[in-house]
């Protein structure tokens, strides 16, 4: 990934903007990160690992309150300790 300085980046944007079409660009200042410039492929693709992951957590929570749904009353007066005890003997 190519590096340039916030200044850099304004004295020659057009040349920025033309290299991010082939990899994403880090803009610095004062020695740290504080943009990037990329193309519109990279960032629909970005877009779109964040969607599934949404996708993913809130399918991942859904299951977790269904699991929890299905609980029975003792269960729920069940410690950290108690569960983690009972895993270990059922090993």
């Amino acid at each position: 990934m190519r590096t340039v300085t916030s200044v850099e980046a304004q004295n020659r944007f057009g040349e920025l903007i033309d290299s991010a079409q082939r990899e994403p660009v880090t803009i610095t200042r004062r020695g740290r990160p504080v943009a990037f410039v990329l193309s519109p492929a990279d960032m629909k693709e970005l877009l779109a690992v964040r969607e599934q992951r949404e996708r993913v957590v809130s399918d991942f929570e859904a299951f977790f309150r269904s699991a929890d749904a299905r609980l029975k009353p003792e269960a729920l007066d069940l410690s950290d300790s108690d569960v983690q005890r009972m895993v270990n003997e059922l090993r």
